[in-house]
C-alpha cells in the first residue's frame, strides 16, 4: 500500500560493508551520518537545467542520509489538486502578470525582448531540487545515491485531504503524435490520475481527461500547445471526460524519472535529455530500494532530483508518465576512484542501477551528447535520436560492465548477453532516446 512516512533507524556503525558485485568495499566512516531534510520551494529548487554554477541548497556528507521534497512540472495541469494549499507548491508555481515565483527554463533567455513564450526559453521542463553539494566529491569518483523510500505528496487542498493526484500528457513530443488514427488529428490530451491506496495493491485510477486547448498565461502569452512547462490551465476553458478508463487499474511503481549531476561541459545544461551524468533517465526501476551509481563530474557532484512519477510503462510513449509529486529519502555515498579496482563500480562512466536482483546499465542514443555534437549539441540532439543508436551504446556499456566487472572475455561478454540479458526501450522522449539493459545477479558467479 501507499505509505505514509515510515523510515526507521538504519542501524549503520562506523564501518560499513558494501556487496558491490560480490566484492566487498570496506567504507570507514568518519562519524556517524547526519539526517538532512531539503524542502521544495521557490528558494530551493532550479527549473529546467543543471549548471556547475548554481549555489548548493544543501551541503553534506559521504553517507548522510537526505529526505528531499520533489515537485512535478506538471502541477498547474489542475491546479486546484496538485498546488493549491500546499505553500511549498504555491512558492513554485506562483505566477501573476507581475512575475514567477520560479523562471522556467534556466538554460535559455530570461530578456523579455527576447523571449515570446517565457522568461527562460531554454528547452528543460523539470522542476528540480537542489543541488546538494557532497564534500570530498571530486572528478573522476562515483556517487552512490541508495533510493531508502519514496511516499506521495498528498493534495494541500483541505477538499481533498489525503488523497494524491497526477498528470500524463499525451503530447506533441510524444512517440504516437504523428501516427493517430481518430480525428481531430492531431491533437493533445491530458489525463488526470488519482493515486488510491485502499486496496491490498497500490494503484492509479483516471479521474478524468481533456484536449489541450489554447492557454492564455498570465503574461498573455497564448500557448496552443503544451510549449512550456507549467503554464496555468484554466478549468473554464476546458472540457472534462469523466467517462475514461473506467474500470482500469493501473499499478503503481513510484520512482524519479530525474536523478542527476552537474555536467562538466557546459555552465547550463537543458534537464530534457539524459546523459552520462544521469538526469532525466525515466528508468521505472529508480524507485525505492534501487541504488543508483553516477561518476562525478564537477566538485561537490552537485546532485539534484526531480521529474517524479507515479507510473510509468518502458518506452513512455506518448510522452510523459503519470507525473505526480513525491518525498524521497536517499543516502548519499562518495566512492573514491583510488578505491574502485575490482568493485563493480571500475572504469564507470555511464548511469549503472543495482537493486537485489539485478544490474542495469543505461545506453542513449549518445553516450555523451554534450561533448559528441559539439556546440550545438543542446539543440542538435532533439533530432539526432534513434532506437538503433541507443541499442548499440547499451550493448557497449553492458559489455563493458560484464568484461570489467565480472572478468570475461568479449565471446563470453557477447554469448551471455544474447542468451541471459534483457533489453529495453527506457524511453522514446527525452531527446538522447534510452535503451537500458538487465542482467540478473543470479547469473553472475560469486553473487
Amino acid at each position: 500500500m501507499i505509505r505514509q512516512w515510515r523510515f526507521g533507524l538504519l542501524g549503520l556503525g562506523l564501518a560499513v560493508a558494501l556487496g558491490l558485485g560480490g566484492l566487498m568495499i570496506n567504507r570507514a566512516i568518519a562519524q556517524t551520518p547526519q539526517e538532512h531534510y531539503l524542502a521544495a520551494n521557490a528558494d530551493t529548487v532550479h527549473w529546467g537545467y543543471f549548471s556547475q554554477s548554481l549555489e548548493p541548497k544543501l551541503t553534506i556528507n559521504s553517507g548522510d542520509i537526505v529526505t528531499v521534497e520533489t515537485l512535478t512540472h506538471h502541477a498547474n495541469d489542475d491546479a486546484s489538486l496538485m498546488v493549491m494549499g500546499d505553500p511549498g507548491a504555491e512558492s513554485v508555481f506562483a505566477w501573476t502578470p507581475e512575475g514567477k515565483g520560479v523562471d522556467r527554463r534556466g538554460a535559455g533567455s530570461t530578456d523579455p525582448e527576447v523571449y515570446t513564450t517565457g522568461a527562460g526559453e531554454g528547452a528543460g521542463v523539470h522542476v528540480l531540487t537542489g543541488p546538494i553539494y557532497i564534500n570530498g566529491a571530486e572528478p573522476g569518483d562515483v556517487l552512490e545515491v541508495k533510493i531508502l523510500d519514496v511516499a506521495p505528496r498528498p493534495s494541500g487542498n483541505p477538499e481533498y485531504q489525503g488523497r494524491t493526484f497526477g498528470s500524463n500528457a499525451a503530447a506533441w513530443w510524444g512517440f504516437h503524435y504523428n501516427d493517430m488514427i481518430e480525428d481531430p488529428k492531431p491533437r493533445e490530451v491530458i489525463t488526470i490520475y488519482e493515486l488510491d491506496a485502499t486496496e491490498a495493491e497500490d494503484y492509479a485510477t483516471a479521474l478524468y481527461n481533456f484536449r489541450w486547448t489554447p492557454q492564455t498565461d498570465p503574461f498573455g502569452v497564448v500557448h496552443e500547445t503544451i510549449d512550456y512547462p507549467g503554464v496555468p490551465v484554466d478549468p473554464a476553458t476546458i472540457d472534462k471526460n469523466y467517462e475514461v478508463l473506467e474500470g482500469v487499474k493501473v499499478p503503481i511503481r513510484p520512482h524519479f524519472g530525474l536523478i542527476g549531476l552537474a555536467p562538466r561541459e557546459a555552465d547550463f545544461v537543458d534537464s530534457v535529455p539524459p546523459s552520462y551524468f544521469g538526469g532525466n533517465i525515466d528508468n521505472w526501476r529508480i524507485g525505492e530500494g534501487a541504488t543508483m551509481y553516477y561518476p562525478i563530474a564537477v566538485e561537490g557532484a552537485l546532485l539534484s532530483l526531480g521529474d517524479p512519477h507515479a507510473a510509468q510503462g518502458d518506452s513512455e510513449l506518448a510522452g510523459t508518465a503519470i507525473e505526480t509529486s513525491l518525498t524521497g529519502k536517499i543516502q548519499v555515498t562518495v566512492h573514491k576512484q583510488s578505491d574502485l579496482a575490482g568493485t563493480i563500480l571500475e572504469d564507470l562512466y555511464y548511469p549503472l542501477l543495482e537493486n537485489d536482483e539485478e544490474y542495469v546499465v543505461h545506453g542513449f542514443s549518445y553516450a555523451n551528447y554534450l561533448e559528441e555534437l559539439g556546440d550545438t549539441a543542446q539543440k542538435d540532439i532533439f533530432g539526432q535520436s534513434s532506437i538503433d543508436k541507443a541499442m548499440r551504446d547499451a550493448f557497449h556499456k553492458m559489455r563493458h560492465f560484464l568484461m570489467t566487472t565480472q572478468g570475461m572475455g568479449e565471446d563470453e561478454a557477447i554469448s551471455l548477453m544474447s542468451v541471459a540479458t534483457d533489453f529495453g526501450v527506457t524511453q522514446i522522449v527525452d531527446g538522447n532516446w534510452g535503451v537500458h539493459g538487465v542482467i540478473k545477479k543470479a547469473v553472475l558467479p560469486g553473487v
